[in-house]
């Protein structure tokens, strides 16, 4: 039976104005389980208003320490319901047990990480030419507006609410259609964890419909962005009519998956299952898989036999029986792959290696084996980025300098479109080196500890929903 879910507003559920409903999907059998709310531009003006009443009335004037109380037992909240908003993951995003498990830790490890920087603004004392004084202090933006894609919703959830929340502005989010349900619940425990009405709002729909509208919605004074190309261009060109300001995330889909950089000194014992894991988190989906892997000549080939054992060892099927990998997010994606596969190999790359769909895994679900290939050519780049996928491509280079030139160089590098890079060496000279070189804005060296979303918490993250305020005085 197919459930029914409704908005989230002032901390009561509501349906559309509509009263239309999208299916939501389970990608592991591709059959819908559960309906949400088709939302529209009056759903939006209500959660704003919603919000501007919140933020009015209760949440402006609620201190800094009593949020980041407020925060605190919402991650508290989190992890006390982790095995049923996992569950919630696996069914609507296809993750497998573990991973489901990582990104509900993960949002509450983030929440906590915001409630820890909840700090009262201190006004800054400074003199001015003329003999006058002036004080300066950084104070929330107001109604901040959070689009959140399908690819590690709670992660950028947990990034971009939980700061703003602590910075003290109230939220509207716009979940993806896809993975909308496990955020519903979690603004259902922010409300039973103490948030008062109107600081977070959930509104489901397309994008077109509800992201546009809040990007144009004149009572938003914030925009939080993370999501594909076409809907960057969209949020941005409507937010510069009225001169909002939008933050674009650093895990974000449009400035593609960033790539794997291997040198001969690299510990490839570590290098290896940490590469092959990162594709596999969301299924290659996301701008931390890392589907260019760049490999020093010398140990090229060498590295594609580790690597083929590793791919050929991998197992996929359905979400719930916890293998490596779980289906795609849609059939659209899933055929995205097929086409570009397509592609690569009549322009003649070589697939090293797969893994395997299990026969269990239904015919109806979205699935697709991890594929390693070889010699990716680098006008193709912009391609692999395209693709979304579960698709690991290599490509030597012989030293630093063609290294750099393949990243940097040309309107087909790498560094067109990656927002971050993953370099391993044994070498404690080189990150300092490439990092000044490399045209991305987050390099990791030798990083096996999961994958997180490049996106600033703590203080800095904070800081990012604030405006500053000068008050002037003159003798």
């Amino acid at each position: 039976m197919v459930r029914m879910q409704l908005n989230f507003i002032a901390n009561a559920r509501v349906p559309s104005a509509s009263g239309r409903t999208l299916s939501v999907i389970d990608p592991s059998d591709g059959q819908p389980f559960e309906d949400i709310q088709r939302s529209n531009a009056q759903d939006v003006d209500d959660a704003v208003a919603a919000a501007r009443d919140g933020f009015d009335g209760v949440w402006s004037k609620v201190d800094a320490a009593e949020r980041g109380r407020l925060l605190q037992r919402l991650s508290q909240a989190v992890g006390e319901h982790a095995g049923e908003l996992g569950a919630i993951v696996q069914q609507e995003a296809g993750k497998t047990t573990r991973q489901a498990t990582a990104d509900v830790a993960a949002l509450a490890r983030s929440l906590a990480g915001h409630a820890a920087a909840c700090a009262q603004p201190q006004p800054v004392p400074a003199a001015t030419p003329g003999g006058g004084h002036s004080l300066r202090w950084r104070e929330p933006r107001g109604v901040t507006g959070h689009i959140i894609p399908w690819y590690e919703p709670l992660r950028i959830f947990g990034a971009t609410v939980g700061a703003a929340l602590a910075a003290g502005n109230v939220c509207v989010v716009k979940p993806a259609d896809e993975t909308s349900l496990a955020l519903l619940r979690v603004a259902q425990l922010a409300a039973e964890a103490g948030l008062p009405a109107g600081a977070l709002n959930v509104l489901t729909g397309y994008d077109q419909e509800v992201a546009e509208a809040l990007a144009r919605h004149k009572g938003v004074d914030h925009l939080s962005l993370t999501g594909s190309p076409p809907l960057v261009t969209l949020v941005q060109q409507a937010a510069a009519e009225r001169q909002c300001p939008v933050l674009i995330g650093g895990n974000d889909q449009s400035r593609g998956t960033g790539p794997q950089i291997v040198f001969a000194d690299a510990d490839l014992d570590t290098a290896v299952p940490a590469i092959v894991q990162a594709l596999l988190q969301g299924c290659g989906q996301g701008g931390a898989a890392g589907s260019h892997l760049l490999v020093e000549r010398a140990i090229y080939e060498p590295m594609l036999d580790r690597l083929a054992g590793a791919f050929e060892a991998l197992r996929v099927g359905p979400a719930h029986h916890d293998l490596d990998m779980g289906p795609l997010i849609r059939h659209g994606q899933q055929q995205r792959v097929w086409d570009f596969l397509s592609d690569a190999d009549a322009a003649g790359m070589v697939v090293v290696a797969q893994g395997v769909v299990v026969d269990e895994a239904p015919e109806t679900g979205f699935y697709q084996a991890p594929t390693l290939l070889r010699d990716l050519p680098p006008d193709r780049s912009g391609a692999l980025d395209a693709v979304a996928g579960p698709v690991l491509a290599a490509a030597p280079f012989d030293n630093e300098e063609e290294l750099l030139e393949r990243i940097n160089g040309g309107t087909s590098a790498i560094a067109a479109t990656t927002a971050r890079a993953t370099l391993w060496t044994g070498d404690a000279d080189r990150p300092l080196r490439l990092a000044r070189g490399l045209r991305c804005a987050h390099l990791t060296v030798n990083h096996h500890g999961g994958v997180e979303a490049a996106m600033a918490e703590g203080l800095d993250g904070t800081l990012a929903y604030t405006r500053l305020k000068t008050l002037v005085t003159r003798r």
